[in-house]
C-alpha cells in the first residue's frame, strides 16, 4: 500500500511546497480520480505549456477532502452531555469502501474519527473516545472499532497510528489491551480470548528483535537493553524522510538542524518516533527543552510506553489463563513482573518524588516533569508513599484554574504548557481516584469539564486541547490550528461526568 509520496513523486514535492494548501495533511488525504500513472503523465506534458494552472490541475485530478462534521451546526442551549451524544453520529463512519489508490486503508466497521482535519481513526485516540461510547451505551460502535484494530493487526501486522497508508511506518500508545478491557467490562471475561491472537501479535510487534539485544547491540527498532540486562522499550519508526503529512514544515527544519550539525534524516526519525508517541510535540523530547531541530525521541525510554506494556503482558496472561494455557499465563506473569520492577527501578526519582523518562544514551533519567509520570498510577503500579508524593507534586505544579497541565515548560509545542489534553486528564483523574486522592481528583475534573462547557457556550464547540492556564486564550502550538469534534474529548467528558470519585 504505496503512500502519496511514492505515488505521485515530484507531483507531491511540488504541490506540498508549492503553499498551495495551508495544511500538508490535505493533499495526502485527496482521492485521485485515475491512475497515478496517468495522473503523473498528465501534470509532466501540462506543467510545460504557459498557462498551467497548479491549482487548477489538482482540482481536475483530485477530489478535496472535507472537515468532518463541517456542516453540523450545535446547539449551545442544551447541555454539553446532551451535545455529545447529539455528535456521535457526525464523527462516525460507515464501513470503508475500498477506493482504489486513496490513502485511506479501508476498514470493514463502522467507526469514530476524531473531527475536523483528523478523518481517519486514530490507534490512542479511540480509547478514550470508547470511554464516551460506554457511557453512551454505543457497545456496537465500540466492538466495531475494537474488531477493526484486530483486522488492522491482523493483515498489517500491528495498529498503525491511523488508517492511513502514510501511517503505515509507526504505530501509537498501546491501548489495544485497555480497549478490549472495556468490552470485557460489558461482555464477560470472554473477550479476552476472543482477542488474544491478536493481543499476542500486538505484543510481538513491539517486542520485535528482543532476542537480538546484547551489550554490544543494545537498542534495536522498539527494544532496548539497559546496562544492568534490563528490557524496556521505546517509540521508533523505521524510516528518515519527512512525514507526507507535515512534509513542508518538516523540510523546513532542515537547514537549522545542519547548521547545528544534525543528520536531517536522523531528525526525521526523531520527529517520527515522537509521532508514535502521541506527543508531537513536546519539550520532553527536546535535547535543549525548546527548538524542535533538538529532538532525540528514539534515545529516550518513556515511562508512560513501559507502563502500557506493562498492562498487555497482564492482559496476556488472563487472556491465556482464559484459554487454559497455564504455561503462557504464567511466562506473561513474570513478565509483567519483570516489567514492573523495571518500571519503580527505572523511571522513579526519589528526589523529586516523581516517575521521569530515561535517556539510554546519558544513561540517566531526564529532568523533565510531564503528566506522564501519572501513568504508574493510572495502571496501579506505584507503591502508596510514591502515589502520594507524585500526588503532592500533581496538585502543586500542575494543576491549573482548568484542569491539569501536560508540562512545566513553555516552548510553543502543543504538549506543553500550558495546553491541557483530555487523555491526560483522564489518566491523572482515574490514576489518582485508584490511590484515595478523591478531593484533588474531583477538583481536577471539575476544572476541566467547567472549562469544557465554558469554551462549548461560547463557540459551540468541544475542542482537542485547551489552555488549562487562562481559558481567556485559546491553545497554542503544533503544526495545524486547534480541532473541533472531539473524539477523545467527548469521550472523556462523559466519563467524568459518570464517574466522581
Amino acid at each position: 500500500m504505496p503512500s502519496p509520496e511514492r505515488l505521485f513523486g515530484d507531483l507531491f514535492h511540488d504541490v506540498q511546497l508549492s503553499g498551495l494548501f495551508a495544511d500538508s495533511k490535505t493533499f495526502v488525504d485527496c482521492t485521485p480520480k485515475q491512475a497515478p500513472e496517468a495522473i503523473l503523465a498528465a501534470y509532466h506534458t501540462e506543467r510545460t505549456q504557459p498557462d498551467f494552472d497548479l491549482d487548477t490541475f489538482v482540482n481536475q485530478q483530485f477530489d478535496r477532502p472535507s472537515a468532518v462534521a463541517s456542516g453540523y451546526v450545535s446547539d449551545t442551549s442544551v447541555p454539553t452531555q446532551e451535545h455529545i451524544n447529539r455528535l456521535w453520529p457526525h464523527l462516525t463512519r460507515a464501513a470503508d469502501v475500498p477506493v482504489a489508490n486513496s490513502s485511506r486503508v479501508a476498514l470493514p466497521h463502522p467507526y469514530v474519527v476524531p473531527g475536523g482535519r483528523f478523518r481517519e481513526i486514530f490507534y490512542w485516540d479511540s480509547y478514550f473516545t470508547m470511554l464516551g461510547l460506554r457511557e453512551a451505551g454505543r457497545t456496537d460502535l465500540i466492538r466495531g472499532m475494537l474488531d477493526n484494530f484486530a483486522y488492522l493487526i491482523d493483515t498489517v501486522g500491528f495498529i498503525p497510528n491511523g488508517n492511513r497508508t502514510y501511517f503505515l511506518s509507526r504505530s501509537q500508545p498501546p491501548f489495544f489491551a485497555l480497549m478490549v478491557g472495556i468490552l470485557a467490562d460489558i461482555d464477560g471475561p470472554g473477550v479476552l480470548a476472543t482477542y488474544l491472537t491478536q493481543l499476542q501479535k500486538e505484543y510481538d510487534f513491539w517486542m520485535t528483535d528482543v532476542s537480538q539485544l546484547s551489550a554490544d547491540k543494545p537498542q534495536s527498532r522498539r527494544v532496548v537493553r539497559l546496562p544492568d540486562g534490563t528490557v524496556l522499550n521505546r517509540y521508533w519508526d523505521e524510516l528518515a524522510t519527512p512525514r507526507p503529512e507535515a512534509y513542508r514544515q518538516e523540510l523546513e527544519l532542515t537547514p537549522a538542524a545542519e547548521q547545528r550539525g544534525i543528520d536531517p534524516g536522523v531528525m526525521y526519525k526523531h520527529i517520527r518516533a515522537a509521532c508514535e508517541s502521541g506527543w508531537d510535540f513536546s519539550s520532553r523530547w527536546l535535547a535543549d527543552r525548546h527548538s524542535l531541530v533538538t529532538i532525540h525521541a528514539t534515545d529516550i525510554v518513556p515511562v508512560d510506553l513501559n507502563c502500557l506494556l506493562y498492562t498487555l503482558e497482564q492482559t496476556l496472561q488472563q487472556a491465556y489463563k482464559q484459554v487454559g494455557n497455564q504455561e503462557r499465563a504464567n511466562a506473561f506473569e513474570q513478565l509483567a513482573d519483570q516489567r514492573k520492577a523495571a518500571i519503580l527501578g527505572t523511571f522513579w526519582n526519589d528526589e523529586t518524588g516523581f516517575f521521569h523518562d530515561y535517556d539510554v544514551v546519558a544513561g540517566k533519567q531526564t529532568t523533565a516533569l510531564t503528566l506522564a509520570g501519572a501513568f504508574p498510577l493510572f495502571m496501579k503500579l506505584a507503591t502508596p508513599d510514591q502515589a502520594s508524593r507524585v500526588h503532592d507534586c500533581l496538585k502543586t505544579e500542575f494543576l491549573q484554574p482548568g484542569g491539569w497541565v501536560t508540562t512545566l515548560q513553555k516552548t510553543g509545542q502543543q504538549w506543553d504548557w500550558p495546553n491541557g489534553w483530555a487523555p491526560l486528564q483522564w489518566i491523572v483523574y482515574d490514576g489518582l481516584l485508584t490511590y484515595g486522592f478523591s478531593e484533588t481528583t474531583n477538583q481536577g475534573r471539575d476544572r476541566w469539564l467547567a472549562l469544557n462547557d465554558k469554551v462549548f457556550k461560547a463557540t459551540g464547540k468541544l475542542m482537542e486541547k485547551y489552555n488549562v492556564v487562562d481559558a481567556a486564550l485559546t491553545t497554542g502550538g503544533g503544526e495545524y490550528p486547534n480541532q473541533d469534534g472531539f473524539g477523545w474529548t467527548n469521550g472523556v467528558y462523559l466519563a467524568m461526568v459518570t464517574k466522581r470519585g
